[in-house]
């Protein structure tokens, strides 16, 4: 059993699509997964969210949302404007204790950055701090993405965090000068690999063309040892 957090370095970076390759690569490499979404936002009650983006593009059926609240905010500030309770740290781990105890690799996937409040004093450091968890961090790939990926992997660092790799969230077809010379330098500047990107228009793709080819966006090296623990 092995628990990853999948974070970003910001909003739109492109975290959902990712962590549905990175689930549809297990899938192929033969293991369960499942996938777990401690808080969505923006969405009504029986509308999907990221999870069922999840399971279209993977396959994956085992879902485990822990909160959900309708604005477009940060998790603390949607719960307090909506009136809901926040979602709790116990409730996030022992949903994933759960489903650790019956998958391979348990995806955990973030809400924005890892510090955006999920509560009161709660943010994903917290969580993958809680789970003792490797953290992936996706990142885009144009302008500014080594300012806010640098600062996502000291602040994981600052909590004696794991970050097991950087995957690119969204890789154009034609990459221009900026995002060409950002994959070289991301490795330099944080000390972390680039394991893998995501072509631009992923979350477009069927579920039979994504899941065959999402293995391809990885290292396969990182990949094994990554969901092997």
């Amino acid at each position: 059993m092995t628990v990853v957090v999948v974070t970003g370095t910001s909003t739109d970076v492109g975290k959902t699509v990712a962590t549905a390759a990175l689930a549809a690569t297990a899938v192929d490499a033969g293991l369960t997964v499942a996938v777990c979404k401690p808080v969505q936002t923006g969405m009504g009650a029986d509308e999907p969210g990221d999870l069922a983006e999840v399971g279209r593009l993977a396959g994956v059926t085992s879902l485990v949302e822990c909160a959900r609240y309708p604005e477009p905010l940060a998790p603390e500030t949607a719960a307090t404007r909506a009136g809901m309770p926040m979602v709790a740290l116990d409730d996030i781990t022992a949903a994933v204790a759960d489903a650790a105890a019956r998958h391979d690799l348990v995806l955990v996937e973030g809400a924005g950055g890892v510090l955006v409040r999920l509560a009161t004093d709660l943010t994903m450091l917290d969580v993958a701090s809680a789970l003792d968890a490797p953290v992936v961090v996706v990142a885009d790939g144009g302008l500014g993405t080594l300012n806010h990926t640098e600062l996502t992997v000291d602040a994981l660092r600052g909590r004696g965090l794991t970050t097991a790799g950087i995957v690119i969230g969204s890789w154009p077809a034609e990459p221009d000068l900026a995002t060409r010379c950002n994959r070289d330098d991301l490795p330099r500047l944080t000390g972390v690999t680039v394991a893998g990107a995501v072509p631009a228009g992923a979350g477009a793709m069927t579920r039979p063309e994504f899941c065959s080819q999402a293995p391809s966006w990885f290292d396969t090296e990182w990949v094994t040892g990554l969901v092997s623990g």
